[in-house]
């Protein structure tokens, strides 16, 4: 008898992407898809690199998004 899978939250899947070998979830930023002649390039070279989810919050990431 197969075991039964379990559903990926789809939006959570699209946010985050990796988990390291600590537990650490990585994301990318969001908000640099449109409107973004009037960000700044300190800012948008801060949306340009990604950063990691911790404790509490990456396990209810993981929780979601079983098959990272």
């Amino acid at each position: 008898m197969a075991k039964i899978k379990i559903k990926t939250n789809r939006s959570a899947a699209k946010r985050f992407y990796k988990v390291s070998a600590t537990g650490k979830v990585k994301m990318a930023h969001g908000g640099k898809s449109h409107s973004n002649e009037k960000k700044g390039r300190k800012r948008m070279r801060r949306l340009r690199t990604s950063s990691y989810l911790e404790g509490a919050e990456a396990k209810r990431v993981r929780k979601v998004v079983p098959y990272l």
